[in-house]
């Protein structure tokens, strides 16, 4: 596939998330950083994101994996809790065992509403006994604040210790790939080697006061780096100076093909309101105490599908013919549909298409057969495993 057609495959996966009305779009502190570094610039969740700089989509998802990448992922939105009931407070609204998280670690988490559906997913993590800090997604973040704040008011009213910081004053980086922690390593006196996938800490980068995590949405080693908004553009500056050229910038278009690379659900396609963590495939992520307490929204509904299995499941395949799409119709050999795609594209790293749907269970399992449907031609596909590209998450010996 050429680079223009890739560039089309990833515009489609990603255009629900566009800008559709006449608000001024939002500038991340790096939005004169991108223009000066040719970044072609689209609206994305009500931002002005770029989607990729002069190399196209297809280099810039295999550089990131043999070299490394630098995102603006300004556009999300950090926020904090403090409080002597941060940790109680919050796994009211999400899957997590916080309690059970060790200081300076976190996890993927869902915030779920009372039908047991996905309002969002989100990176969590305990700082501390009395402080959580979390990310979410930028498309997400009105309905995410309105929910956790309607809540947290109320919590509080019950007599709960908990307030909140909404951390406007930061800017968020992501350093992916195998040359991530080197290149780190040379701009801090902390020993980054100690940090595991999914720590946290706080330190200086650059001489900058940061707050740092192992973590990001590529499958590759990495983090993201929440930066002072006004240092920011002097830190992407410092990272790509240290990488010698080989960290590159790059934009959503990458990033969104290497996440579907990773098999990881990109909110408002792979998860919505209607489905729950259990049919995502993210049963791994509700902690064992909360499987035996619940106490979350919707955990009646969650914790039957636990227990009989739900009723769809998310794969992954490979398909021939062209590139699935979005609402891709899965049908079993018969023709009669048994599933949706939620994402599809072509992988610049296997070289061969990729997808990732809903489908009924009990057709789930790697090796079924299917049809998807694609400008109304059936093409044949079969289920795989998920990650379709091995991950590379930083772990420690066993």
């Amino acid at each position: 596939m050429r680079g223009g057609g890739l560039l089309l495959s990833v515009t489609r996966r990603l255009s629900r998330h566009f800008a559709t009305d006449s608000a001024p779009l939002k500038k991340t502190p790096l939005y004169d950083f991108h223009v000066a570094h040719g970044g072609k610039m689209v609206p994305f969740a009500g931002w002005s994101m770029p989607i990729q700089y002069a190399d196209s989509i297809m280099d810039s998802t295999v550089n990131c994996r043999a070299n490394g990448s630098l995102f603006d992922v300004a556009h999300m939105c950090g926020l904090s809790l403090y409080g002597r009931d941060a940790v109680p407070f919050l796994e009211t609204l999400v899957i997590a065992d916080l309690a059970g998280l060790k200081a300076g670690t976190g996890s993927l988490t869902v915030f779920t509403n009372e039908n047991g559906g996905a309002i969002d997913d989100s990176v969590v993590t305990k700082v501390k006994d009395d402080h959580i800090y979390l990310v979410v997604n930028a498309g997400c973040r009105d309905k995410d604040l309105a929910h956790i704040g309607a809540h947290l008011e109320s919590y509080k009213k019950k007599g709960g210790d908990v307030s909140w910081h909404i951390h406007d004053e930061r800017a968020l980086l992501a350093l992916q790939g195998p040359l991530a922690a080197p290149t780190l390593q040379l701009l801090t006196k902390d020993d980054l080697s100690k940090m595991y996938f999914s720590d946290f800490k706080m330190l200086d980068i650059n001489g900058f006061a940061c707050y740092l995590t192992r973590t990001g949405y590529t499958g590759e080693d990495g983090f993201e780096i929440s930066v002072p908004a006004e240092n920011a553009v002097d830190l992407a500056k410092a990272i790509l100076e240290k990488s010698e050229g080989k960290v590159r910038l790059t934009g959503l278009g990458a990033r969104d093909s290497l996440r579907l690379e990773a098999g990881l659900c990109l909110y408002g396609n792979d998860m919505e309101q209607h489905i729950t963590p259990v049919e995502a495939g993210l049963s791994w992520a509700i902690g064992k105490r909360r499987r035996a307490e619940g106490g979350f929204l919707g955990a009646q509904v969650i914790l039957k599908q636990l227990e009989e299995g739900p009723k769809i499941r998310r794969v992954g395949f490979f398909s021939q013919g062209p590139p699935p799409r979005s609402h891709s119709e899965i049908t079993d050999a018969s023709g009669e549909k048994i599933g949706e795609v939620t994402s599809g594209g072509f992988s610049p790293c296997l070289k061969k298409n990729i997808a990732m749907g809903y489908v009924k269970s009990g057709l789930h399992k790697p090796g079924t057969e299917a049809k998807i449907l694609v400008r109304g031609k059936q093409y044949d596909a079969v289920v795989t495993k998920m990650p379709f590209v091995p991950t590379k998450y930083y772990k420690p010996p066993k």
